[in-house]
């Protein structure tokens, strides 16, 4: 439920993904914003040199820490240590709204110059960090922006991942498995989140508009992980003879490729999102899982450290910042995980 959790984190702001997507859908931030490339944000030299005789420290109010959070903080960590900037605190609100309050209310008591944080609740988040901003702290956001409050005035920016890429190349990985050709279940999260949403869209969009010989014959929508199984069920006994399954996230996934070996079936190939590592073992091991699409998730640390440094100097940081996605089969699962995570893979998976 970890990585589901950081997944119902965000406003509506897309189309649901049962709609037909009539244009090339494009990755947008919380609030409409235009996406913009981590690479171009850089820092000279003597910007750096400024940076770490300034004294500044920072603290880390994390959502829920877990497999991709760790990941991300460890970049901002790195990224944080090169620039001279001390962390004085760092927590875990346990996907808490209430408790992500009390932990900023907590470490303001030790006047942080930056918190870098991943808002679990938008529509309420700025009774959460107002007193931060209030203080003059530069807030760095991860995935979500805080309704009500202004890019450049009250934030520096939010640091996320192309989701627009990542759900093409699921879609390019599932075709590439199946031959170019042959019938699909698609599996969405039926909730408007965006993250979710656009992931989604991005990879429907791909399959109708890319690929003439694929189809969909069969949509469900899927609002909990624990409905995965019923969900593949359900398309397998209308579709026996599907070639693959869509998949949002990892987990539900495992549920997907638990009931395909139940039945026996070892022809249906299934793709998912994001790093995991029982996942990655059905795929390394010749499993129903074909491909993972994963986004850069150490740089979305670092470049949230380097932004907030951004904005301590007074410059200008895009709105929305976004990393790479990575398309990982069983031929390149430690390398993936290594420019997913920033870490050796686990030993089951070398």
């Amino acid at each position: 439920m970890k990585a589901f959790s950081r997944l119902l984190l965000a406003a509506s702001i897309a189309v649901s993904a049962s709609a037909a997507q009539a244009e090339k859908p494009l990755t947008v931030g919380p609030n409409g914003e235009k996406p913009t490339p981590v690479a171009g944000l850089t820092l000279s030299d003597s910007e750096v040199k400024k940076i770490t005789e300034g004294g500044y420290t920072a603290a880390l109010v994390w959502h829920e820490l877990y497999d991709w959070s760790n990941a991300v903080a460890q970049g901002a960590k790195d990224e944080f240590e090169r620039l001279g900037i001390k962390i004085v605190a760092e927590t875990d609100a346990g996907f808490d709204s209430s408790r992500q309050k009390s932990d900023v209310e907590t470490v303001m008591a030790r006047n942080p110059s930056i918190i870098l944080s991943l808002p679990i609740d938008p529509p309420t988040a700025a009774g959460v960090y107002g007193v931060a901003r209030d203080a003059g702290v530069k807030l760095v956001f991860i995935d979500n922006a805080v309704n009500g409050f202004v890019h450049g005035k009250d934030y520096v920016t939010v640091v996320s991942a192309d989701l627009f890429q990542i759900g093409n190349k699921a879609a390019i990985a599932l075709a590439d498995a199946m031959g170019g050709k042959g019938k699909v279940g698609y599996m969405y999260h039926d909730a408007d989140f965006p993250v979710t949403n656009q992931r989604d869209n991005a990879f429907k969009w791909t399959i109708q508009n890319e690929y003439p010989d694929i189809e969909i014959v069969t949509e469900s929508g899927m609002t909990e992980p624990a409905n995965a199984e019923d969900i593949a069920r359900g398309m397998l006994s209308r579709h026996a003879d599907l070639d693959g399954i869509y998949t949002p996230w990892a987990e539900p996934a495992l549920g997907v490729i638990s009931v395909l070996r139940q039945q026996g079936n070892d022809h249906t190939k299934v793709v998912t999102i994001d790093l995991n590592e029982p996942a990655a073992l059905d795929m390394v091991k010749g499993g129903n899982i074909a491909g993972i699409v994963a986004d850069e998730t150490y740089n979305i640390g670092v470049y949230a450290a380097r932004a907030a440094a951004a904005g301590l100097l007074g410059k200008t940081v895009d709105p929305f910042l976004v990393v790479d996605a990575l398309s990982i089969d069983a031929d390149s699962v430690g390398e993936g995980w290594m420019k997913s995570y920033h870490s050796d893979a686990p030993e089951s998976l070398r």
